[in-house]
Parts: C-alpha cells; sequence; structure tokens
C-alpha cells in the first residue's frame, strides 16, 4: 500500500511542452499587459534614453524659430480641426472649410489687436506719468523703483549710442529700441506666417498622416494601437483646449464686467488681459494679479481702494481654477501638479511665452501616449496626479 503525498510535499515537476494546452484569453493578456508597468534592467538603456531626450531637447531649442511656429500649429489644428469637419457636413469642400476657418481666426486676432491699440498706448504713456505715485503708494519700494528707472534710462542710452571703433561687430548707427522692436516684430510676423501656412495645410490634410502610419505597420495590433493614440489625443486634447478657451472667455467677460463696475476703464483691455493670461496656468493667473495691482494703484489715490482690481480678478480666478475647470476636466486630465509647473518653467525657458502656453497640451500628450504603449506605461504612471 502506497501512502499517498501531501501536495505540499510532492516535488515540483518541470513543465512540459505541450500545443495542446490552452493558451490564456485574450481579454486576461490584455489585462495583464494593463496592469504591468516594465521598467528597463539594462542601465545602457537609460543611457541611452537620456542621450535621446538630451539631442531632442538641444535641436528644440536651437532650431525654435522653425520648431516652434509648427508645434504651435499641430495644437491649432486639433483646436480647429472640429470646425473644418462641421464645414464638411455642410458639404463645402475640405480646402474651402480650412481657409474660412483661418481667415475667421486671422480675423478676429486683427480685429482684436486694432480694438486694443489705441487703450493699450494710452495706458502706456500713463505709466511713466504714473511713477510718482506709485511711489506715493510704496514707500518702501522707492529705492527699487529708482534703480529700475536709472537701469532703463542706461538701457535707452546704450542702445541709442554708437558702436565703439573697437567693436568686432558692426551696428547701425540708427539701431536703438525703436530698431530692436522692429526686429523683434518681423521674427513674430515670420513664425505668425509659417503658423498659418502649416496650419492650412494641416487642416486640409485632415488624417492623411494617420491613414499614411496605418499602412506601414506590419501588424494588426499596431495598426489598432496607432489609430487608438491619434483618437485618444485629438478627443481630449480637443476636449482640453475647448473647455480651457470657454472658461477663459468667460473669466475675460467676466474680469471686464468687473473692472467696468469698480471705475478702472478700458474693460476690453483688461477681459483681453485675463482671457491671454490664464491659458498659462497658475502662472499666468499670478502674474495677472501684479498687472492689475499696478493699474490699481495708478488709477485710484486710496491704497485699499487700489486693490480692489486684484482682489476682484483673484477672486474669479479662485471661482474657476479651482472649482469650475477642475470639475470639467477630471475625466480626462490627472496630471502631476508639481510636474506641471516644472514643465511650465522649462518651455517658458525654452520658447518664451508661447512654450508656457503649450506647456501643459505638450505634456498631456505625453501622457495619453506613454500610458497606451507599454515601454513607457511607468512614465505615464509617474506624470499622473491624484
Amino acid at each position: 500500500m502506497v501512502a499517498a503525498v501531501p501536495p505540499s510535499q510532492r516535488p515540483a515537476l518541470p513543465p512540459v511542452p505541450s500545443d495542446d494546452l490552452p493558451e490564456p484569453p485574450a481579454a486576461v493578456t490584455e489585462a495583464a499587459d494593463e496592469t504591468e508597468m516594465p521598467l528597463p534592467s539594462d542601465p545602457r538603456t537609460f543611457f541611452l534614453g537620456g542621450l535621446f531626450a538630451l539631442g531632442v531637447l538641444a535641436a528644440l531649442y536651437v532650431a525654435s524659430s522653425v520648431i516652434l511656429p509648427v508645434v504651435f500649429a499641430l495644437v491649432l489644428n486639433l483646436l480647429l480641426q472640429p470646425g473644418v469637419r462641421l464645414l464638411g457636413r455642410l458639404h463645402l469642400p475640405r480646402a474651402v472649410g480650412a481657409l474660412l476657418t483661418v481667415l475667421l481666426v486671422i480675423g478676429a486676432i486683427v480685429g482684436l489687436v486694432a480694438a486694443l491699440s489705441v487703450p493699450a498706448a494710452n495706458w502706456a504713456e500713463r505709466l511713466p506719468e504714473g511713477i510718482p505715485g506709485l511711489e506715493a503708494h510704496l514707500q518702501v519700494m522707492k529705492g527699487p523703483i529708482q534703480a529700475l528707472q536709472k537701469v532703463i534710462q542706461q538701457a535707452e542710452q546704450v542702445a541709442d549710442a554708437p558702436p565703439s571703433r573697437g567693436s568686432i561687430v558692426s551696428v547701425r548707427r540708427d539701431l536703438g529700441i525703436t530698431g530692436a522692436l522692429f526686429a523683434g516684430t518681423r521674427s513674430i510676423l515670420d513664425g505668425l506666417f509659417t503658423t498659418v501656412l502649416v496650419l492650412y495645410f494641416l487642416l486640409v490634410a485632415g488624417n492623411i498622416f494617420l491613414r499614411r502610419i496605418v499602412e506601414i505597420l506590419p501588424t494588426f495590433g499596431n495598426k489598432r494601437q496607432a489609430v487608438d493614440i491619434s483618437q485618444q489625443i485629438q478627443e481630449d486634447i480637443s476636449a482640453y483646449l475647448v473647455t480651457i478657451t470657454a472658461m477663459n472667455a468667460a473669466v475675460g467677460v467676466t474680469t471686464a464686467v468687473a473692472m467696468y463696475l469698480c471705475g478702472l476703464g478700458d474693460p476690453l483691455l483688461w477681459g483681453t488681459t485675463a482671457f491671454l493670461l490664464n491659458y498659462i496656468p497658475i502662472l499666468g493667473p499670478l502674474f495677472g494679479v501684479c498687472i492689475f495691482v499696478l493699474v490699481g494703484m495708478l488709477s485710484f489715490e486710496s491704497v485699499w481702494w487700489a486693490l480692489l482690481p486684484p482682489a476682484l480678478y483673484f477672486g474669479i480666478h479662485l471661482v474657476e481654477g479651482e472649482s469650475l475647470t477642475p470639475m470639467l476636466l477630471a475625466r480626462r486630465f490627472t496630471l502631476n501638479p508639481v510636474l506641471i509647473i516644472l514643465s511650465l518653467v522649462f518651455w517658458f525657458w525654452m520658447w518664451g511665452m508661447l512654450g508656457a502656453i503649450l506647456a501643459v497640451p505638450m505634456l498631456a500628450i505625453l501622457k495619453i501616449i506613454s500610458d497606451r504603449l507599454r515601454p513607457l506605461k511607468a512614465l505615464g504612471h509617474f506624470l499622473e496626479g491624484e
């Protein structure tokens, strides 16, 4: 009689390869792939990945005059693509719909600049005259304000002065502040032209790049993954941009009404300022508070009355930024706020104000791609917020 051996004491047998064993269901495999976040074990992977990232960032910095308009056009394409599709449903050719959309955007920008040019020029003229008033309000800041005036005067003298004989680089004698502003305006116009040109052809092309990528990829799984990533980026980023634009418009209108009621004047200028600054999370509203503090002190004699415009603006932003916008975007975006701040600072250093505006959409795109590619799932989890 042979005694039965308990299962826990039986020796483990090596697995026997067999073609007859059933494979795990596809749903189980997909669930396992979704939960796994593999990390590369080879140090060379980290080293080569770091070198590649540094190379890409260096290229983005050096070629910013070309790459930045293209990236901005790609983001605007995600925002305006639903409008072009809507015009296509009205039986308009795609080229005509894209042209109408671009012309509408250009017309809105030109009209807004024309409407804001006069009040902005008036406030620029009032700024030198209001410096004594600022000194009266802020006696503590009297020394720094005088130092700032001295630095501005010295900068104007250096900019207007002719170059020395021993200078290696020849500079035109009439290149002062006006020439510097003209050079800056020319670079801005070049970037705008590139953005508009690329944007139009992106709107006309539609999903042609996605179709070409799907045709190139070898397996059906790769094709489905590419379509899924593309659709998720278009849906999430379009929803983000539309929601943020609508909320920024509401903030701009509310700020314009509040500034008009408190007697500040030029409500269109301050509403537009609040609308544009709200595209930059956290840092934009903080800069807006500083602007309204300065404007309030230039406009009112009483210190407490001068603090009313920034208090109203801060209250409006607090309601919008802490309750309404997070409630609308919570289902689509859960980004780490610390990484958002770091992204804003980094892209502002790389590309200036436009880089700060593009920081959050680019971070969201990176998270969407990382969440759907198995080797990058750990990065996507790292970017996720609470």
